[in-house]
């Protein structure tokens, strides 16, 4: 019963800002609304990973620009909708991320995280040398200023944030539902004591593979969109550090283990980082995400959702 109030109330909240969208005349606001939202999923499936089994995932640039380049190599052969892809590269990335937890995941600790960013490396290496998706040199997304949704002509930016808003919607619902089933709890035995789960008769190993395969999924389609909303997609740009990085701290900072947690991370670092590239610039970015990172480690160790779980426990 109460999955179900979770998902209509994430369902009302995404009508909402359907009918809110059509009120704003500002496409920056869809832009910046896009990229909080992108964080947003990103946070969400590291998480998965990260914070319900406590493997930290460093390849996240990884997942994402598979999805992105997914979307690349379609565009050039047989280009298909945005959804469609959003889906395409879920698979791609799943796919990639079981093949990643099978090789790896014997691994743990350190090793396992070192093994992930050989990943990224490796995977970008291909990627820069592959001509037909633009190679080192980059490939152009040209799609129409405006699309047909039901008879409603949107801008494509609001057609992007929209579908993007979505896709949170789908990550958040992923992860709540995890976090409360025998899944979760499997996932919960791992990060706290693998050993003694194994003892158990927990199949970890198991577990783990359906981590890393939804994670990198997750991962996977949130980068499939990101060629039609630059425009132009290229390595650097497509395995930006900034994924990789904002992963990782935004959990972190709103707190791992719940699905609560990278929803706040990524809104608050996510919003801030807006304003900051606005009002200051980009480059300030990675700094930013840096001296929070610092901050929260310190005053709030277990993230904001600890803090204020910790607040009104001694309020009580």
């Amino acid at each position: 019963m109460r999955a179900r109030i979770f998902i209509l109330i994430t369902l009302a909240a995404a009508a909402a800002v359907l009918a809110l969208s059509q009120l704003i005349s500002n496409n920056y606001v869809f832009f910046a609304g896009y990229t909080v939202l992108q964080f947003v999923v990103l946070a969400t499936a590291w998480n998965i990973l990260g914070g319900y089994c406590g493997y930290v995932n460093f390849g996240s640039a990884a997942f994402f620009a598979l999805g992105a380049y997914a979307s690349v190599f379609f565009h050039k052969t047989y280009p298909l909708p945005v959804p469609l892809l959003i889906l395409i590269g879920g698979i791609v990335s799943g796919i990639v991320g079981f093949g990643m937890g099978y090789l790896t995941l014997r691994l743990r600790g350190a090793f396992f995280s070192i093994a992930t960013l050989a990943l990224a490396v490796v995977l970008q290496t291909l990627v820069v040398n592959w001509d037909f998706v633009g190679g080192s040199r980059g490939a152009y997304v040209i799609h129409a200023a405006t699309i047909d949704v039901f008879g409603i002509a949107l801008p494509y930016a609001q057609y992007l944030f929209l579908l993007m808003a979505a896709l949170t919607v789908l990550a958040l619902v992923t992860a709540r539902t995890i976090e409360r089933s025998r899944l979760g709890y499997g996932f919960a035995t791992i990060r706290d004591d693998e050993l003694a789960a194994e003892a158990s008769g927990v199949p970890t190993l198991r577990l783990k593979l359906i981590a890393t395969t939804l994670s990198g999924a997750l991962m996977g389609m949130a980068g499939a969109p990101l060629p039609y909303y630059i425009g132009f997609l290229q390595p650097s740009s497509a395995f930006d550090l900034q994924y990789a990085v904002n992963s990782i701290a935004m959990p972190m900072i709103g707190g791992t283990g719940s699905w609560i947690g990278p929803l706040v991370g990524a809104l608050l670092l996510g919003i801030v980082q807006q304003v900051a590239t606005v009002t200051i610039s980009s480059a300030v970015n990675l700094l930013i995400v840096g001296v929070l990172l610092v901050v929260f480690v310190i005053i709030a160790p277990n993230g904001l959702v600890g803090l204020v779980t910790q607040l009104f426990a001694r309020k009580r």
